[in-house]
């Protein structure tokens, strides 16, 4: 019996542990309000809990970068902008997961910003200044203010005396309120966030012009992911507003739900890939 139990005792320090799941990699841009990141750790923690895996939100500095992972198959989702996605639909390595809509509608659109106290009211007046872009793959920060130049009858890459890129549109906000650029074009929904939590960058600048509207930035999912996976992951995001958990994430993220995109919801992002 005691040999018995010995032998028993030893198999069952054999058997190996079940193997974990990977956590769920979900990368985030600037399409995103980064300087909240604790909003976005407890939005992982809550569709972690939904699809039943570990979530983990990788932040990366620039677009490219983040395309570059879901192309490369490091990343399982991710929350990308308007442009990159528009650029790259037809690369078939990823596809559209679910698009927030924002004050009743699944767009945004680009601010053009001075500061409070600057004379500036038009595009046009910025000649000859400084201006901050955010990323060369932004819509709204980069694609867009280009495309308003070349309707001036103007060459973006002469027009301003000085250009810079930032990488977030937090930091072209903070670039304008501390004087460093004359103007910037920002994403609407980042500027009204921030402008909603009382940020003194919004108090130091001024909205003088509006883009009109574009496909809000999307969230996709890598191909190749597990198309369960995937299906969970969509349910989650698409059905946060019937929960109330999730609707108190989304009321903090000052949106009103998740809604199945359609494709050509960004075709007018398309439009200013050449213009840029």
């Amino acid at each position: 019996m005691r040999r018995f139990l010995i032998s028993l005792v030893f198999a069952m320090l054999c058997v190996a542990p079940a193997r974990a799941d990977p956590p769920i990699r979900f990368g985030l841009t600037a399409a995103v309000v980064r300087e909240h990141l604790d909003l976005y750790d407890r939005l992982a923690a809550y569709l972690g809990r939904k699809v039943g895996r570990t979530v983990q939100i990788v932040q990366r500095r620039s677009y490219r970068e983040a395309m570059e992972l879901i192309e490369n198959g490091e990343h399982d989702f991710a929350w990308i902008c308007s442009l990159p996605y528009a650029k790259y639909r037809d690369s078939r390595r990823f596809g559209l997961l679910a698009v927030p809509v924002f004050r009743g509608e699944p767009l945004y659109r680009s601010y053009l910003i001075v500061h409070r106290s600057s004379p500036v009211q038009t595009m046009a007046e910025l000649e000859k200044r400084v201006f901050a872009y955010s990323d060369p793959d932004s819509n709204t920060g980069y694609a867009v203010p280009r495309r308003q130049i070349h309707e001036l009858g103007r060459n973006p890459d002469s027009f301003f005396r000085h250009t810079f890129f930032t990488y977030g549109h937090t930091e072209q906000i903070e670039a304008v309120a501390a004087r460093l650029a004359d103007g910037a074009a920002v994403d609407s929904y980042v500027w009204e966030f921030l402008a909603r939590h009382g940020s003194p960058l919004t108090n130091d600048t001024r909205i003088v012009a509006q883009s009109e509207a574009y496909g809000f930035p999307p969230l996709v999912y890598r191909v190749g992911v597990d198309p369960a996976l995937r299906e969970r992951m969509a349910t989650a995001l698409l059905t946060m507003d019937s929960d109330p958990d999730g609707r108190r994430l989304l009321a903090e993220l000052m949106l009103d739900r998740f809604t199945t995109p359609d494709p050509a919801l960004y075709d007018g992002v398309g439009r200013n890939i050449d213009r840029r």
